[in-house]
């Protein structure tokens, strides 16, 4: 592990350009690394992505070169939602069961909407694998915010008027529709079996809607000198908001080299 961290440090700190150039990077069982931000392209003679280990792409690269591509059991390559397209050419790929490029967009919240997934291109003249595995599924929308609560009613007098009646809670807002699935785009070695190959570009779940917001308490009675004063009904709970719809799904092309 500090074998590859000190490998990601010197890239770093030797090439400040927009292409960086390396003979090999290993990522060990169960770590992270992400690659260099500071360039758009990275070329390496040898990648490897050990057992359950994961490499993370930053919004800001756009292209890697790999001579070698070895990815463990259970690993991950995992792209960070952009804009910009992300391109990763192989020329020989090896991956164990289970390991998995991943460009999923990212979940919508109260402040930011939900990104599509990341549109791929994905180039591998040779490959050994029991599945080619990616998912580019778009974010889930964003929640619907909360109903405000209602006020509670005032209580009687003793010599003039009656309880009120508490208010009604607002209804929960709508959630919003989720993000469009990724635009994938694959060319594979002519041999690599159709039926093994497992792209998922469904559009991102909708999101759920808000709660509704709690009735106000009624104005409660009240004991007097000579009589006892009603109390008033509590104000009705909002309505949970809709949730949102699913978003578009994306689409998967393959040509076979």
């Amino acid at each position: 592990m500090r074998n590859a961290l000190l490998m990601t440090a010197g890239l770093l700190s030797a090439l400040g350009s927009s292409l960086v150039m390396a003979q090999s990077i290993s990522v060990e069982t169960h770590s992270l690394m992400r690659l260099p931000s500071n360039a758009s392209v990275v070329q390496l003679d040898r990648l490897e992505v050990a057992d359950y280990g994961t490499l993370l792409i930053p919004a800001g690269l756009t292209e890697v070169r790999v001579g070698q591509l070895v990815m463990g059991h259970e690993s991950r390559i995992a792209i960070v939602p952009s804009a910009e397209p992300f391109n990763l050419q192989v020329k020989q790929g090896d991956l164990g069961s289970g390991a998995q490029i991943t460009a999923r967009g990212a979940p919508g919240t109260f402040e930011k909407a939900p990104l599509p997934g990341r549109s791929l291109n994905l180039r591998i003249e040779g490959l050994n694998a029991d599945e080619l595995s990616i998912d580019a599924r778009g974010g889930a929308g964003s929640p619907g915010y909360v109903g405000l609560d209602g006020g509670n009613g005032q209580e009687p007098g003793c010599t003039w008027g009656a309880a009120s009646r508490g208010f009604d809670g607002d209804n929960g807002g709508n959630g919003h529709d989720g993000a469009p699935g990724g635009l994938v785009r694959l060319e594979l070695p002519q041999s690599f079996p159709d039926e093994r190959v497992n792209v998922n570009v469904q559009g991102g779940a909708g999101g759920i809607g808000g709660e509704g917001g709690r009735g106000g308490k009624g104005g409660a009675s009240k004991g007097c000198v000579v009589y006892r004063t009603d109390g008033a009904k509590s104000g009705k709970n909002g309505e949970k908001g809709q949730s949102g719809a699913v978003g578009p799904a994306g689409s998967v092309s393959v040509r076979k080299l």
